[in-house]
């Protein structure tokens, strides 16, 4: 395995884990300011232009589709990261409050992060025992 696709994943997992864990401590704080990225336009297009440079980063350094599943789970976290960051610069800014209103975060808020702590779990996991 590349030592690229271990720090990648410890990177990825800590990360993960360190973002699930404070946002669930502090739910009110962590849905009250994605609210307000999303109803602040200006920050909304910075927020969407740094995460598709930290995805095209990730494309363009780790496009490997063989050799495990860590190294391919970090690939599709990039591809992710790179498609989410394209699609929300062309939508307008109410297409995006739209996609958010439609993806009741609020009410699905334990389950969107039990699903970033799991992922930086495996990633974590992973990429230390590599």
């Amino acid at each position: 395995m590349s030592p690229l696709t271990i720090f990648l994943a410890k990177l990825l997992g800590l990360y993960c884990i360190i973002l699930a864990a404070a946002m669930t401590a502090r739910k009110a704080s962590a849905v009250a300011a994605v609210r307000a990225l999303v109803a602040n336009p200006p920050l909304l297009l910075l927020t969407e232009v740094l995460g598709l440079a930290g995805g095209l980063a990730m494309v363009l350094g780790h496009n490997v589709w063989s050799g495990g599943a860590l190294a391919v789970v970090v690939t599709i976290i990039g591809w992710v990261m790179t498609i989410r960051g394209a699609v929300l610069l062309v939508l307008s800014p109410e297409a995006v409050e739209k996609l958010f209103a439609a993806l009741r975060y609020e009410k699905l808020f334990y389950f969107y992060m039990g699903g970033t702590l799991v992922l930086g779990l495996y990633l974590s996991i992973a990429g230390f025992a590599a």
